[in-house]
């Protein structure tokens, strides 16, 4: 299954470009953090994207690292990282999107 994510800032209304993002997989949901194994990590492009990671079925972990992001850019910003968990049941793509500012974040199943 194909894993991809994009960052949008909405305080800027542009793509989070250089944003270094790291996918776990969890081995065992129920013994976490223990059970938790790096699959894959890179920074996001010009247009705030990674694309092509992949996966089986299972429960994942996105760590957007922020706090360096926002540095670059000159602002303070509340949260150093963001975690999105997530479960692939099956199927060909699942898209997870970040809605990010300073002070808030939104994720969602994109497409």
């Amino acid at each position: 299954m194909k894993i991809t994510t994009h960052i949008l800032d909405v305080s800027r209304g542009c793509p989070a470009a250089e944003v270094e993002i790291v996918l776990y997989r969890f081995n065992d949901p129920a013994m976490a953090p223990e059970g938790l194994q790096e699959i894959a990590r890179g920074k996001t492009n010009a247009d705030g994207r990674i694309m092509g990671w992949s996966g089986d079925i299972g429960v994942y972990k996105l760590r957007f690292e922020t706090k360096a992001y926002f540095t670059r850019q000159g602002t303070t910003t509340f949260y150093p990282f963001v975690e999105v968990h997530f479960e692939l049941t099956g199927g060909d793509h699942y898209h997870i999107p970040l809605l990010l500012s300073p002070w808030g974040y939104s994720t969602y199943r994109g497409s």
